[in-house]
């Protein structure tokens, strides 16, 4: 439905948020992407803030975060906001992704949204990499050492990138200022990114926990059913997010990056913000440091190309139990690999960063698509049949 004679801009809102149509069975997983668009905003807005204090000096880096924190008028609230959101942030963006995985979101005609979704993660892993430095505290100085070091296996011109990233010939005022710049740029660029996924899921219309396009009857207007159904998970994330902020702002960092970066002590056990673990563990799992940069961009790279390497066929998981099954331990090696990759590297740990990393690209390229095939064999005719009585009320003669 559209209203007449009304401003562009503004029939462009009524039409996203009040008669965009929606199927009628979308649950409240489809509720992360929009407390997404939440944190990124406020990630955004604080950030600026922070931005009007922070000093991108060696000397005055961490200093001037205690300043913040201290002197400035609720400059505390402002940063653990900032800092909490940033977990938040991963926490719906990954269960986003998991959600868009098991209900087939990947899947034509929506490549193209997937793709800009995948770039929007990526590009969130750099940008809290050069926040995560911004502090300059112990983990800030050692995780940006250690992680800019790995350009270095590239053969022939690794070295030249690291000192490009750096500046110079060592981790200094140079890098710190960089990565400053480009961590104040890039949330903007997200922002953009954002856009156009917004863009073409407004083309491609949503999907749904049945994986099918519904028939022209089989939806509804967004508001007000879909807008109050918002609202009301908003309201609940915001209480989860509340609880993190006033009761353990510091739950979800690191002691040691209170302690200001010291390059003559290196930390016994370096350990990267949760929300890299599980690729953290992939990278370190390889001995050889080659082998391992490249498996921590193929992992990357997998959720890439995992519309074109499934079946189109698969749809939703809902109606493919064997898929269901292994898609859950897929979940559970992924969370396997982010707890081996707060351990230290000994055994047994090693040992089995080694089996989960197989076991995560076994996912994407033996597994699900070996049983795809299986299932497309034995139950694809039956679950035909089965959802068009489900859904359109039809039966077979």
């Amino acid at each position: 439905m559209r209203v007449k004679n009304l401003h562009p801009l503004t029939q462009t809102v009524y039409d996203s948020l009040v008669s965009y149509p929606a199927p009628v069975n979308l649950t409240y997983y489809w509720n992360f992407g929009v407390y997404s668009l939440i944190c990124l905003a406020i990630q955004v807005v604080t950030g600026i803030f922070l931005a009007m204090h922070y000093t991108p000096q060696m000397d005055l880096a961490f200093l001037s975060v205690e300043h913040i924190c201290r002197n400035v008028n609720y400059g505390f609230l402002i940063r653990y906001v900032h800092a909490t959101t940033a977990s938040m942030f991963f926490i719906c963006v990954y269960i986003h992704t998991f959600r868009g995985i098991y209900y087939g979101s990947f899947l034509a005609p929506r490549q193209l949204l997937w793709v800009v979704g995948v770039m929007i993660l990526l590009l969130m892993i750099i940008t809290a990499f050069l926040g995560y430095v911004l502090p300059w505290g112990q983990m800030s100085l050692w995780g940006a050492t250690v992680i800019t070091n790995l350009f270095s296996a590239i053969p022939l011109f690794g070295t030249d990138i690291v000192q490009w990233l750096w500046g110079g010939f060592s981790v200094d005022n140079a890098t710190l200022n960089r990565f400053f710049s480009l961590h104040f740029f890039l949330p903007f660029v997200i922002v953009g990114l954002v856009g156009i996924h917004l863009f073409l899921l407004h083309l491609t219309g949503s999907n749904n926990s049945f994986g099918i396009s519904f028939s022209s009857d089989g939806g509804s207007s967004f508001s007000p059913y879909y807008l109050i159904k918002d609202l009301h998970g908003i309201f609940l994330f915001l209480m989860f997010f509340s609880v993190f902020l006033f009761f353990a702002p510091n739950y979800l960092g690191h002691p040691d990056n209170y302690i200001q970066a010291n390059p003559l002590v290196t930390p016994p056990h370096i350990v990267p913000e949760w929300y890299f673990l599980p690729f953290y563990a992939i990278l370190r799992s390889i001995p050889d440091k080659l082998s391992g940069v490249l498996a921590l961009a193929a992992a990357i790279v997998s959720l890439f190309l995992l519309p074109f390497i499934q079946d189109p066929q698969c749809r939703s998981m809902r109606w493919r139990p064997t898929s269901a099954v292994a898609f859950w331990h897929f979940v559970v090696v992924c969370l396997l690999l982010g707890y081996l990759g707060s351990q230290p590297i000994e055994s047994p740990f090693y040992q089995l960063g080694a089996v989960t990393t197989i076991l995560y690209f076994a996912y994407f390229y033996i597994v699900a698509p070996f049983i795809i095939e299986v299932e497309n064999f034995i139950w694809t005719p039956h679950y035909s049949d089965y959802l068009g009585r489900y859904v359109y009320g039809t039966k077979n003669k």
